[in-house]
């Protein structure tokens, strides 16, 4: 079954008059003013710089150098890559044409599951719509009623809403701590999952993952990692946080991961045992309700998970950039924090001076990212730079120039 509904409204159960009145629609009201609060927002968020705008991407961007994607290992516009997305599309046409469970599986879906999990260290793997699905469906289907889940305060958005749309209950814990999760898991006594990225978007440092899941394994408490940003960096080759962690194929881990950044694709993946994969299949509801991951988006992941594993040494450089990108910032002044993996952070004074550094940067050839409250856990404002492996000594060098250049001062 590929839809869900709710109930249809009995005539007993309508809303009635009065209560349509009391929730703000009374009859002869104009229509706009149902979203009349709508006008409030724009204007707080306008008053407090944190407005935000659609820019549409050209195809080709000319001059500009992109550091605020997330392509760690430039592989977006790889031939390889394109051509994967061509001959999957060609093959199995535009969509996946149902959910999963209906039509939506391809053989293609299947053997990216398997060079997937094999290149992870996992049992197995489920491929979902996106990163986003893939972290709800973990996160939900794995922490039923009665049990507890122990997240990460500076966890991905994905993550949060996870927790939220879950059953159990959540305690959020101080940011890469695992005393402070050790002792809410002795406190609960009880079903419980800890819920961590490996590395975190804002900042780009790794969680402690051993020491996470030896205070896990202390309660005999399951792991769930979001390896978004570690996939194709971290671990042997870029197979991942969890794999450098000597986690790959634990049966109380289960690593979620998307083909957005890495794999220069779109899509995501849940990795794990056999018996949580089937149980994703059966009980996730992003992945029992959603269409399908496009063909073409398999066939492009696919296609440079491939190339990864012939060109290994990707990963590394995609660290080498980022180390270098850091030194020269801080020696020009500049507040950035020393990265773990590919995402270099650069902190700014105020959001409204983020949004202009970030805009004078592109106005000078560099586009970077601008990340702002309430996208940032701890308030402080960002640019937020991708080390790309493709990048030359050259453009790293240039880069820095335009950020110092740009600074607010």
């Amino acid at each position: 079954m590929s839809t869900n509904r709710h109930p249809v409204t009995s005539a007993s159960t309508a809303p009635s008059r009065a209560s349509e009145t009391a929730l703000g629609t009374a009859p002869g009201a104009e229509p706009g003013a149902a979203f009349g609060w709508l006008d409030e927002q724009a204007r707080l968020r306008a008053g407090a710089g944190l407005v935000r705008t659609l820019r549409p991407r050209p195809a080709d961007a000319g001059d500009l150098l992109d550091l605020a994607g997330n392509d760690y290992l430039g592989l977006t516009r790889h031939p390889e890559v394109t051509e994967g997305a061509a001959a999957a599309a060609r093959r199995w046409g535009g969509g996946a044409t149902g959910s999963r469970l209906v039509t939506g599986s391809t053989e293609l879906h299947a053997e990216l599951e398997r060079e997937l999990a094999e290149f992870c260290g996992f049992e197995a793997a489920l491929v979902f719509s996106s990163g986003y699905a893939a972290n709800l469906a973990a996160v939900t289907a794995l922490a039923p009623a009665g049990s507890l889940i122990v997240s990460d305060a500076g966890n991905h958005a994905s993550l949060i809403d996870g927790c939220r749309l879950a059953r159990a209950a959540t305690q959020v814990v101080p940011h890469a701590d695992p005393e402070a999760v050790r002792k809410t898991l002795d406190a609960h006594g009880g079903p419980a999952v800890l819920v961590s990225d490996s590395v975190f978007s804002v900042d780009g440092d790794m969680a402690p993952l051993a020491e996470l899941a030896a205070a896990c394994r202390e309660s005999g408490a399951g792991l769930i990692i979001d390896d978004a940003h570690g996939l194709g960096v971290l671990g042997d080759g870029g197979r991942g946080a969890p794999h450098a962690a000597g986690l790959a194929g634990a049966p109380d881990t289960v690593v979620t991961l998307t083909l957005s950044k890495s794999l220069g694709s779109q899509g995501g993946a849940v990795l794990g045992s056999a018996r949580v994969i089937e149980h994703l299949v059966n009980a996730a509801r992003t992945f029992i309700f959603d269409t399908g991951l496009a063909p073409a988006a398999a066939g492009a992941a696919l296609a440079a998970l491939r190339l990864l594993r012939r060109e290994p040494a990707r990963a590394a450089r995609a660290r080498e950039v980022a180390a270098e990108l850091h030194r020269r910032l801080t020696a020009e002044g500049l507040s950035a924090v020393r990265p773990d993996a590919a995402v270099v952070s650069v902190r700014a004074p105020s959001p409204e001076q983020a949004v202009q550094w970030a805009a004078d940067c592109r106005a000078d050839g560099l586009a970077v990212g601008c990340f702002r409250p309430p996208s940032v856990p701890d308030g402080i404002s960002r640019l937020r730079l991708t080390a790309r492996a493709d990048l030359t000594d050259e453009q790293i060098a240039g880069a820095v120039r335009v950020i110092s250049r740009c600074a607010p001062r």
